[in-house]
């Protein structure tokens, strides 16, 4: 995506599937171009996304990515901001 964007990782089959939210996250950060950034919102009930799902961003994108943590959102969820530097 060529613009910052969001994506809810934290309803129906999200809230029980760690590995699912990791797998769409990873995605999520492929889609996205660079230069921009995608708000990954995850569910509560795994805690702090960049405990579990930031560690898997850093195997995969290393530098090529920035993170940060933004806070619970209204919704409960979690969300983790990541920018795409190339």
């Amino acid at each position: 995506m060529d613009k910052n964007w969001s994506i809810s990782l934290e309803h129906e089959e999200y809230s029980m599937d760690m590995e699912l939210v990791i797998k769409d996250g990873i995605e999520a950060v492929e889609k996205t171009c660079k230069g921009f950034y995608v708000n990954l919102v995850t569910p509560a009930s795994f805690g702090n996304p960049a405990d579990y799902l930031g560690e898997a961003l850093v195997e995969n994108f290393g530098s090529g990515i920035e993170m940060k943590f933004i806070d619970q959102c209204g919704c409960g969820g979690y969300v983790l901001r990541v920018w795409k530097n190339h």
